[in-house]
């Protein structure tokens, strides 16, 4: 199970009722973060979640709406005791924009570990997640993030018994191990079916449509995606800025397949958003408007 909250909806500045942008996922123990903006670290104690267990902090860009509140967030982090190494991910520049920011939160007692994007599509494993970053279509370098959970295939009882193995094994190599037993290698392709179907959650804000979002984004359970301008005469404004509306993000989800949307990243200036969902979901039919706090547990089929 995937527990997924959209922390923050607001794009370039906060309101009173929409912090910055801002996602955290739970799983198995492990928290994960995707951009961190002013007040994440606020929405995360509003949310009634901690801050502490996040073990992986990905930027999609460094624009400051989606990065300004990480000084804070790290120093309640290491307010909490937290000493098991961070590990932050993000386009060229990483390291040096976030020791920028931490001449304000110097002290921690916890090691930063930097992965720095360089290539359009990379392929990263971290605490039981498989991560995708994609690069997209912004102003300055910029990617979305595909967050997946693999799930092995069924443990398959009558072939263990015909190959002889304890059942005091079979725990074993159902976690992946390689056993030998009499001279004998069991290994678990030898015992697990092929693999199932597992949590696909798709991220992405501040670009234009590409074809990566759509090739990312295939058959995912959720995809979160910007949608800055609801509004006809921001079309231009759109293509001007590097963003999307949510007509545009609508026409994704249902080129992907993606069995639920929820949109994000709204401009300061929109209002009444709900009156243009009608023409939204006439393109995708489960497009939903996201919120601050708006959470969901995406389960394993």
């Amino acid at each position: 199970m995937l527990d997924v909250c959209l922390l923050g909806t607001a794009g370039m500045m906060p309101l009173p009722y929409r912090w910055l942008t801002s996602l955290m996922t739970r799983y198995n123990g492990s928290s994960l973060l995707i951009d961190c903006g002013e007040g994440t670290q606020i929405a995360i104690k509003e949310k009634g979640w901690s801050a502490k267990p996040i073990d992986i902090i990905c930027f999609t860009h460094y624009h400051a709406d989606h990065i300004s509140g990480l000084p804070g967030l790290l120093l309640t982090m290491g307010n909490a005791e937290r000493s098991e190494p961070v590990t932050m991910i993000g386009p060229k520049g990483l390291e040096q924009v976030v020791r920028a920011l931490r001449t304000i939160a110097p002290e921690l007692p916890f090691e930063i570990r930097y992965l720095e994007l360089n290539q359009p599509v990379e392929h990263l494993e971290a605490q039981g997640y498989h991560i995708t970053a994609f690069k997209v279509n912004h102003n300055i370098t910029c990617y979305g993030y595909t967050i997946e959970i693999p799930r092995a295939g069924q443990f398959q009882v009558e072939r263990a018994i015909q190959l002889g193995i304890p059942k005091n094994c079979w725990g074993r190599l159902q976690k992946g191990e390689t056993l030998t037993l009499d001279g004998k290698d069991y290994t678990p392709d030898m015992v697990m079916g092929p693999p199932r179907k597992g949590i696909k959650l798709t991220y992405c804000t501040d670009t234009r449509p590409a074809p990566a979002i759509t090739e990312n984004a295939q058959n995912a359970d959720l995809l979160i995606i910007e949608g800055m301008y609801a509004e006809k005469e921001k079309e231009a404004k759109a293509k001007q800025y590097k963003h999307m509306t949510f007509y545009e993000a609508a026409k994704i989800a249902k080129d992907a397949d993606v069995a639920d949307m929820w949109l994000t990243h709204f401009s300061p200036s929109l209002v009444r958003a709900e009156d243009y969902m009608d023409k939204v979901r006439s393109i995708y039919s489960n497009a939903k408007l996201g919120k601050d706090g708006k959470t969901v547990e995406l389960d394993f089929k």
